[in-house]
């Protein structure tokens, strides 16, 4: 990990043997490969903390050394595979730049609601490589498969988690009715006090990867994790008003998974691909297969094609059912179609069969009539011809 660019380990055996000499390392185990194992010893570790953790960079428990009663044999052979496995896997991420050798960390602890701590073997964070944080989980057959998918159950379980400090209204709503942390943005969830924004949708990504086992046994396995952990690690169907048009999946709850095998990271490297998205058919690269092609990029370009398109229907159906002059066959304008509808405005509208010229028309009309007639009523009548021809206005004076 600290030298992957060189062709031998010469250099690292005889750091390892200078450490050795002061005290400072031991070689725990020799595989059947003849590979030492070597871990710290309790004045390394000492000097190790006052190295990194004052820089905020977690050093692992000590491995103390433990013998049998009765033997005096060394034990703990099968941690050491396993520490091993854990190693490597690390190695080969770093070795494909994905993940600084200071930006790895083992066996990270996640606390749970009831107090039980899911444990991740490894930990990488790797921004520059588009993979802020993976945790993995590293399996030689030693768990059965159903084990796998409570691992998962409770990383999904630890996703939805509130951290302490959240608001009551919050705390007491997500208690009484559990289903509505989906409606709590994962900002205020107490896994982004953890880990950074993994940039895509979902919680935290898990990888699985099977070392020391056949192609038959890891295939079953994936198969028992697809079927029994569906409910954490699939996508869901969008809310959508147009469910037949949008066909993207909404992964915000979901728990990416990836899976691999030792053997194909040791072989191909951790940067070709060799990572199966549980859900997915083939192999793809780290980053190919954390991204979400289907999620809510294409939700949103779904949804907005779904609803122009809705729109153009709509207007095109408003087109075909508005009504035409009966006068002069024009069709209504929006203000006259509105007019003789809106209830307000519909006993004022005249006749609702004309278009809004020709109403306009027909209230000139009624105007001028209602001029004409208010101007006649309004002029004095002429005064009537004399009645009997010869005689004086006078002697009508006079009579009357």
């Amino acid at each position: 990990m600290t030298r992957p660019g060189n062709q031998h380990d010469k250099l690292v055996r005889d750091n390892l043997r200078d450490l050795e000499d002061h005290h400072l390392v031991r070689i725990e185990a020799v595989r059947e490969d003849q590979r030492q194992v070597w871990v710290l010893t309790k004045r390394g570790h000492g000097e190790a903390k006052k190295l990194l953790e004052p820089k905020g960079i977690r050093v692992s428990a000590l491995r103390e050394k433990k013998y049998d009663p009765v033997t005096g044999k060394l034990l703990g052979a099968s941690y050491d595979d396993h520490a091993a496995a854990v190693t490597t896997t690390a190695a080969e991420l770093h070795r494909a730049g994905i993940g600084h050798r200071l930006g790895f960390a083992t066996e990270i602890g996640h606390r749970l609601a009831d107090g039980y701590v899911q444990r991740a073997d490894l930990g990488v964070r790797a921004p520059e490589a588009g993979v802020s944080i993976l945790l993995l989980e590293l399996d030689r057959r030693s768990e059965d498969a159903h084990d796998l998918v409570a691992k998962l159950r409770r990383y999904g379980e630890w996703g939805r988690l509130l951290p302490k400090d959240a608001d009551k209204p919050t705390v007491d709503l997500v208690r009484s009715r559990p289903d509505t942390i989906e409606h709590v943005d994962h900002d205020k969830r107490m896994w982004r006090r953890v880990y950074p924004p993994t940039g895509r949708e979902g919680l935290v990504p898990v990888a699985f990867v099977f070392a020391d086992t056949t192609e038959a046994k890891v295939a079953n396995t994936v198969a028992v994790l697809e079927e029994a952990g569906r409910r954490y690690w699939a996508p869901r169907r969008y809310n959508t008003l147009y469910p037949k048009a949008v066909t993207a999946r909404d992964y915000r709850q979901a728990v990416p998974v990836v899976v691999t095998t030792l053997e194909q990271l040791t072989e191909h490297g951790a940067g070709a691909a060799v990572w199966r998205r549980l859900g997915r058919t083939g192999k793809q690269t780290l980053t190919d297969a954390l991204d979400n092609p289907d999620g809510h990029a294409l939700y949103r370009a779904q949804e907005a094609r779904a609803d122009a398109e809705d729109k153009q229907r709509r207007a095109a159906q408003r087109e075909a059912e508005r009504p035409v002059c009966k006068r002069c066959g024009r069709k209504f304008t929006d203000e006259r179609w509105e007019e003789i509808t809106v209830h307000r405005t519909a006993v004022r509208a005249g006749d609702k069969s004309v278009c809004g010229p020709c109403h306009a028309d027909d209230v000139a009309r009624q105007e001028a009539a209602a001029e004409a007639a208010r101007l006649q009523a309004a002029t004095p009548p002429e005064p009537a011809d004399d009645p009997e021809p010869g005689r004086s206005r006078g002697w009508f004076r006079r009579r009357t």
